[in-house]
């Protein structure tokens, strides 16, 4: 059978990305220019800020990832493009790149969701295994995905507010962390205490998640410490939040492997990095002879890899986008891919 190699394209929010991919499990090179040193004193992405750099270095990408894979765009069978969820001036130079190669190379082009991607990340690690569920924890997203078959998504639970993600580095900029607040607030939490009496997020029977309460509860607890006159104990306010966040994602993940009578948990997205979630997924996974599988750290954060990885599948499933296809910013439309 022939090999099939994806050029592919991740513009989503902050990180201009690029990957060629051979049959949806082989990395042949990626390059990716992040922005974070951009946004970091604006303590957030600014989406204006985001598309500009994305314009700036696009080609300066695809001129480099060609260099050092040593190949042509007359190598590449298809080409895969994150059409959305993102920013839309994001999304929209990555995938207007995209389609001006599709066209002049006439290959096809390949139309993946961003969430699609992440999970497929893992693999790129070892061949995922059905049926499974799918926890996708991102600076977007907090979703839980039963899947069948390749390429087959049913999604049982997202984020009802705040996605995970985005509660740690709120949670981060009001204790005083820098940008991006989350991965430090998952290394100051080994070092605290739980100490503070914050509310559990959602701990309900549904599948859903929602942070903006645990992240309000902290905004009102550090203002009105401070208007007393206290110190926060951040090492502690960390670990606190954490855990409460940690729990409640576990709990309904393990309810779902459960209900669903599934085997296998993939962990996916940029909080697939955290180390008390891994942690604890881990070892609730060992205890019930689930098989875990999370990809390594620079697989978790956005990047074209995942993208090339997600294409190849839904190339086979004969999903393939004309040149009218347009960025989407939010979950609203998958074509073909998360239901």
């Amino acid at each position: 059978m022939k090999d099939i190699y994806c050029l592919a394209i991740e513009s989503s929010c902050d990180e201009t990305s690029m990957s060629i991919i051979k049959n949806g499990v082989e990395e042949i090179e990626t390059v990716v220019f992040t922005q974070i040193d951009i946004h970091k004193r604006f303590g957030g992405v600014v989406p204006e800020i985001a598309s500009r750099s994305h314009i700036e270095s696009i080609t300066i990408v695809l001129d480099e990832l060609l260099k050092k894979s040593k190949m042509s765009i007359e190598d590449i069978d298809i080409i895969g493009v994150t059409y959305g969820p993102g920013l839309i001036g994001s999304l929209l130079i990555g995938l207007q790149c995209a389609k001006t190669i599709a066209l002049i190379t006439k290959k096809p082009l390949i139309p993946v969701h961003h969430i699609a991607g992440h999970i497929y990340a893992n693999n790129l690690e070892e061949r995922l295994e059905f049926p499974l569920v799918a926890l996708v924890v991102s600076g977007g997203h907090t979703d839980l995905v039963y899947m069948s078959e390749d390429y087959s998504f049913k999604k049982i639970g997202s984020t009802l507010d705040d996605a995970v993600g985005e509660a740690y580095d709120k949670v981060a900029k009001i204790l005083g962390l820098e940008y991006p607040g989350g991965p430090k607030v998952d290394k100051l939490a080994k070092m605290g205490k739980d100490t503070y009496n914050l509310p559990y997020p959602l701990d309900d029977n549904s599948y859903n998640f929602s942070f903006s309460g645990i992240k309000s509860a902290v905004v009102n607890l550090v203002h009105n410490e401070k208007q007393r006159g206290n110190d926060i104990n951040i090492e502690n306010m960390c670990t606190s939040f954490q855990n409460r966040v940690v729990t409640v994602i576990s709990k309904k993940t393990m309810r779902a492997l459960e209900e669903y009578n599934v085997k296998n948990l993939v962990m996916a997205g940029g909080v697939a990095a955290n180390d008390g979630l891994r942690n604890k997924l881990s070892t609730l996974c060992d205890e019930r002879g689930i098989k875990f599988s999370t990809p390594r750290i620079s697989y978790c954060t956005d990047n074209a890899a995942m993208i090339g990885a997600a294409a190849y599948y839904a190339y086979k499933k004969g999903i393939v986008a004309d040149l009218e296809l347009n960025a989407m910013a939010t979950d609203s439309l998958y074509k073909g891919s998360v239901n």
